[in-house]
């Protein structure tokens, strides 16, 4: 029987052919990789550069991903197709025009916020969460009429519920977990949970250990346990995985991650500044080798085949499906 789809929601890994040889090892049929973070345009641009050239040194481990459809070609030929996001909406700098043409390059999922408040929305450092801007209103409308996916992952609470229920298409919290479970800064509370997957969105559990519940220490049991307890509130259709491996990263990237332009000050984020670098993973997941031990959990708490199937992959792949490609009569 041919095995399950599995596609991970979101990762920023210090890419490598080793750790596109683990994408292979671990059987994972596409990714979501952040290709900026507070990147102007002309500098994502260079980014879009690196990858097209990794797609020509390792051709027969990964390809570009535009559409679903590119999933059922990288698992025909045993690859991994690669789809793009961004962690901010830096990329498109102050000009709407840039939505439709980040898409073009291939950007497929963009956040509306990353900590801090954007031109567009309220990030989840925030003291005050003051919604959606009226650029945001707009942009969200051009990103529906695209098909550049609206991700809350990193956005405060109004602009996450907002946001949800000004697009007209589903959008995505790619990387988090449920705040009741982990009561990080990051994680997502229930009317925004709710929010999102009652309009038809995505939710993808992390495993980035700052999310987890004893962080590093965080059990699969418990990781998993919480997975299903998450399907019985909201519905096991709207939920898929988003790792936030940031494999083989130097500490400076999470500097980076954090701080960006914006200020001279070091800011420890979910860090401190007794541990400021990058957590160690849990055991249970340390590369993307690991996915089989999520799946395994996923059956060892009671869930059945089709539903491990929809979290592991198939979620994902209907939202690329739906969401991808222009809005029907744009």
């Amino acid at each position: 029987m041919r095995p399950a789809l599995r596609i991970d929601g979101l990762q920023y890994a210090n890419w490598s052919e080793k750790i596109f040889r683990q994408l292979r090892e671990g059987g994972v049929d596409a990714i979501h990789v952040t290709i900026s973070y507070h990147e102007n345009f002309r500098e994502t641009v260079l980014n879009f550069e690196k990858w097209n050239r990794w797609f020509e040194q390792f051709p027969d481990l990964i390809m570009k991903g535009l559409w679903a459809s590119d999933i059922d070609k990288a698992r025909e030929t045993k690859r991994t197709a690669v789809f793009f996001g961004f962690q901010n909406p830096s990329p498109i700098e102050d000009d709407i025009g840039l939505v439709e043409i980040v898409h073009t390059l291939g950007a497929r999922f963009m956040q509306l916020t990353y900590n801090n408040q954007s031109l567009l929305a309220t990030g989840c450092y925030e003291a005050e969460d003051t919604g959606i801007t009226r650029m945001g209103r707009q942009v969200i409308k051009e990103m529906n009429r695209v098909g550049l996916v609206v991700d809350m992952s990193h956005s405060a609470d109004r602009s996450t519920i907002e946001a949800a229920d000004l697009s007209e298409r589903p959008i995505a919290i790619t990387h988090a977990n449920p705040h009741d479970w982990s009561p990080a800064l990051r994680n997502k509370k229930d009317d925004v949970i709710r929010a999102v997957t009652s309009n038809g969105g995505m939710f993808g559990f992390s495993v980035y250990p700052h999310h987890l519940k004893d962080k590093s220490a965080c059990t699969l049991q418990s990781f998993c346990e919480m997975i299903a307890r998450t399907a019985d509130r909201y519905g096991v259709q709207h939920l898929g995985i988003g790792t936030d491996l940031c494999q083989d990263q130097p500490d400076s990237i999470v500097e980076w991650m954090r701080v960006g332009r914006w200020t001279k000050e070091i800011d420890y984020g979910e860090g401190s500044k007794s541990a400021p670098g990058f957590p160690p993973m849990p055991n249970w997941f340390e590369d993307n080798r690991d996915f089989g031990n999520i799946e395994d959990g996923l059956r060892s708490v009671g869930m059945n085949e089709e539903e491990v199937a929809a979290v592991m992959g198939g979620n994902w792949y209907r939202f690329f499906d739906e969401n991808f490609g222009a809005k029907s009569g744009s």
